[in-house]
């Protein structure tokens, strides 16, 4: 699969999510892929049961923006932020390609926190 034939792939993977169509969303997955959650520890295996995991969320996404996605062969990321509960969680997703599906993914999540103080005089505010 070429990498713009991936990038399109992703990104109608990312409209299915942010949309709520669970079998578009999925259809990018191997019917044996891997999925992690490194920060919980889960590893979640096929197609069906991560499409039955998500679909099963009890708090639905209300908002998806993509921030970035990159990468090339094999190997892509999305950085993305996705509302739940009102509250924002900010989303990283590695995703490894064979042929035209995901075999493996692994997802790291983070809230959002304060910026101390001590830093201000290097750093600027993101947009």
């Amino acid at each position: 699969m070429s990498e713009p034939q991936i990038r399109a792939a992703l990104d109608a993977h990312w409209q299915a999510s942010a949309a709520g169509d669970l079998n578009a969303e999925h259809a990018i997955y191997d019917d044996n892929a891997i999925c992690d959650y490194p920060q919980s520890g889960e590893r979640i295996v096929g197609r069906s049961n991560l499409q039955a995991l998500r679909g099963h969320h009890p708090g639905k996404p209300s908002g998806f923006h993509i921030r970035r996605i990159s990468g090339q062969g094999n190997l892509w990321v999305t950085e993305y932020t996705i509302i739940y509960q009102g509250q924002p969680a900010f989303t990283v997703s590695i995703m490894e390609f064979r042929g035209d599906k995901v075999v493996h993914e692994t997802q790291y999540f983070s809230d959002p926190f304060e910026a101390p103080g001590w830093r201000k005089q290097w750093v600027q505010q993101m947009p």
